[in-house]
């Protein structure tokens, strides 16, 4: 006789197991995500003022964040940011994946290590380094590039601010994206690259036609994590301002302008509707990620129909009587 009960009661148990290993995740989640979230979305709906105290204002505060031209300015910035440093970076990365794939170099290992060593370094340390390399007066890259016949160069100038950022965070983050793709890589079937190799196929078609396609799942989820990265862009251009005043304005990039709103010019209700819109972007992005990789494996893992597997199938050549041996 069947006992239902019994397993059932096992599931149940097994279930409150998984509950307990989640609780810590889920407790953080709702501290730390949801409760700054919600509190942002009530404080983005009024509007504090020194004669009058606080008044509900509705979605006043969401429509002058969207008719602002300094906070879209900032977002563009960004997108430009992010056009330029992702490609570099992800190429770069994908680059020295291959090649601690391949084996070309000597002590994987250790060079793996040396590359991954920037990501570990906090981001404010990062920055603070760069800067003194970076320094007007005293920084060895000015001193390089003046002896090269750059005189005058000023790698925080407003012409050259955005490409000294880049650099910075493509030093800071491109261990980081190596290794996910090096991770990647190892996970491509060993025959195939073994049957290119004995096809007489180049290295580099076997890196652009075999990896390549193979990996492009982890490409497309590193562009679209750094993509909400680069809109949360905001240590670096906080740390450069130290060094040189003015030459990062308040709108600089969206989070910037969202922290000077909220501290310099205490307005909390206006950075809280600011902060909102850019969740909202950084969700959608997130949703538009997630669709584009489960129809990828969804379309991976489509079956093909049997009239297809019919019609691709070789057809049997005649033999006729006598001619085999």
């Amino acid at each position: 006789m069947r006992q239902p009960i019994k397993r059932a009661s096992w599931v149940h148990r097994r279930d409150r197991r998984g509950v307990a290993f989640v609780a810590p995740f889920l407790l953080g989640f709702l501290l730390f995500m949801v409760v700054p979230l919600g509190y942002a979305i009530y404080t983005s709906l009024y509007t504090y003022k020194i004669i009058g105290g606080t008044s509900f204002s509705g979605a006043a505060n969401y429509t002058q964040t969207l008719e602002s031209g300094q906070f879209w300015s900032g977002v563009i910035r960004v997108v430009a940011f992010g056009a330029i440093q992702i490609p570099v970076m992800l190429a770069i990365a994908f680059f020295f994946a291959c090649v601690f794939d391949l084996g070309v170099a000597k002590y994987g290992t250790f060079f793996r290590t040396i590359f991954f060593i920037p990501f570990a370094v906090p981001a404010v340390v990062g920055a603070v380094m760069w800067s003194f390399l970076l320094e007007p007066q005293f920084g060895p890259f000015t001193r390089l590039a003046n002896a090269l016949g750059f005189s005058g160069t000023n790698f925080f100038s407003p012409n050259l601010l955005l490409p000294s950022i880049i650099v910075i965070v493509i030093w800071e983050w491109t261990g980081y994206n190596m290794m996910i793709l090096y991770t990647a890589l190892k996970s491509v079937p060993r025959d195939i690259v073994e049957a290119a190799i004995i096809d007489g196929a180049p290295l580099s078609r076997i890196i652009l036609r075999v990896k390549l396609p193979m990996v492009r799942p982890a490409i497309v989820m590193l562009v679209f994590l750094n993509t909400i990265g680069a809109l949360q862009l905001f240590t670096e251009p906080q740390i450069l301002e130290y060094f040189q005043q003015g030459s990062v304005s308040v709108n600089y990039t969206p989070s910037y302008y969202i922290w000077n709103t909220a501290i310099a010019a205490n307005q909390t209700n206006l950075a809280a509707a600011m902060a909102v819109i850019l969740a909202v972007v950084i969700v959608l992005i997130s949703g538009l990620s997630l669709i584009v990789r489960s129809g990828r494996r969804a379309g991976a893992r489509r079956p093909v129909p049997a009239a297809s597997r019919r019609a691709e199938a070789p057809r049997p050549v005649p033999v006729r009587r006598g001619e085999l041996v």
